[in-house]
């Protein structure tokens, strides 16, 4: 499974890269815009081809799940934690509804002290991430754990069999895609490489 997260900030042509990325395969989009409004997460959803709404999870305004056939929404770690006592309701809700629930860890541990049923789970930093300067990979071996975890952080062509090979179900990317100098190309590359990966695995 391939997951891309959208850049932190407004890029140029951004739903148009959005859209080609998922003509060429992108199986989830993750939106987060910390610094976006409302307005602007709909703004770009409005652009974005509405046959591909159903492949985006959302990370802020869950109410956007219904407004836009969304396929759900991302509790990062935070939100997770804010929700205490309510989490396991609140997913509940959002999979009676059809929608689907994610959330962002940090351990193993914390992975493994949460009872709430989450579709899948990123776990980051796997590597050095190329977005985040100084934030350092932890080198993750999830070989002994039962959860669908997605590897995020440092994750491009070179790292994917590493990735699996520490028991990943899928990778999570972020600066591999929108820090280079061509994102849709370094996507596919990317792709050509998780797909062989995946293929030999299998």
């Amino acid at each position: 499974m391939i997951i891309v997260l959208t850049s932190e900030r407004a890029l140029p042509n951004e739903a148009e890269q959005i859209n080609q990325l998922f003509k060429e395969g992108l199986e989830i989009l993750h939106l987060r815009k910390p610094t976006f409004t409302i307005d602007g997460y709909r703004s770009l959803l409005e652009q974005i081809e509405t046959k591909y709404h159903h492949r985006i999870m959302t990370h802020q305004f869950p109410e956007l799940t219904q407004e836009y056939d969304l396929r759900g929404i991302h509790l990062q770690e935070q939100a997770r934690i804010d929700l205490e006592d309510a989490l396991e309701i609140t997913i509940q809700v959002y999979k009676n509804k059809g929608f689907s629930v994610t959330s962002s860890f940090h351990s193993k541990e914390d992975i493994r002290d949460c009872k709430a049923a989450f579709e899948y789970v990123l776990l980051s930093p796997v590597f050095g991430s190329i977005s985040k300067a100084g934030y350092e990979g932890k080198g993750f071996d999830v070989t002994d754990m039962d959860h669908t975890i997605i590897g995020m952080g440092g994750i491009n062509e070179s790292t994917l069999q590493k990735t699996y090979d520490l028991g990943f179900k899928g990778v999570g990317i972020l600066g591999g895609v929108w820090n280079s100098e061509d994102p849709i190309k370094s996507f596919i590359q990317i792709k050509d490489v998780h797909d062989a990966v995946v293929r030999i695995m299998n």
